[in-house]
């Protein structure tokens, strides 16, 4: 099966259709899909409902989705350094489904496993547990939570082979992973294709079963935050 493309336009080529659920890998601006979100803002594919940690800032990540109003609804952990995620959850424009963050990572997780749903302690007792069914264990309460079944799946990497295993490096190892897992259909973006067998089984973080198509492409990897001092 073909799984390296071209460009982010030819791998999401069939994938894209309006109120579909899309989970995106990164944290802030660490490790995000940036060539895919492009992409998808360029198809103009609107009614998204997208799990992500964040949604990027203003003018990046996907921050360029909301500024385009093709976001209906954010389940998001951290609404972060973005003004305009801000404005239009507060103004009523756009639908926000806040988790805790392990939580988050966990639902996605719990979506590539095939879980249906899992019992946390987070959130209880908070607006988190609201109309959630409630079970006691060992006499402490938990939450239900559901796991994430993603139509699609769009993440970052440093490194792949040409199957599709997925090296990550440093911290854009965090919300990738989980995240690749619960799509039906998962798309990567990395920053180099190495021929089959090049990569040692042990640094591979993602095995390849996971990952549907692949491009290979430059990255702007911007920083979010730059925090300097006098010399």
């Amino acid at each position: 099966m073909k799984k390296v493309y071209d460009t982010a336009f030819d791998a999401l080529d069939g994938l894209l259709f309006d109120g579909m659920l899309i989970a995106a890998g990164g944290f802030g601006l660490c490790g995000i899909p940036e060539l895919l979100i492009s992409a998808i803002r360029d198809a103009g594919t609107k009614d998204l409902t997208v799990a992500s940690n964040n949604a990027g800032v203003d003018d990046f990540g996907l921050g360029i989705l909301l500024e385009t109003r093709q976001v209906k609804k954010m389940m998001s952990s951290y609404v972060g350094e973005n003004a305009e995620f801000m404005r239009q959850y507060l103004s009523g424009e756009l639908e926000l489904e806040f988790n805790p963050q392990g939580t988050l990572a966990e639902r996605m997780r719990a979506g590539g496993a095939g879980i249906a749903g899992f019992y946390t302690k987070t959130g209880v007792g908070t607006q988190i547990a609201e109309g959630k069914e409630h079970k006691d264990f060992d006499g402490e309460t938990y939450i239900l939570e559901r796991g994430i079944f993603a139509d699609l799946a769009i993440v970052k990497a440093w490194k792949a082979d040409e199957t599709g295993n997925l090296v990550f490096r440093k911290t854009a190892r965090n919300f990738n992973p989980p995240a690749a897992m619960c799509g039906r259909v998962c798309v990567a973006e990395v920053e180099e294709i190495v021929p089959r067998g090049e990569l040692d089984g042990d640094e591979i973080h993602l095995p390849g079963v996971y990952v549907h198509r692949l491009i290979q492409g430059d990255h702007e990897k911007r920083i979010e935050k730059r925090t300097t001092r006098a010399a």
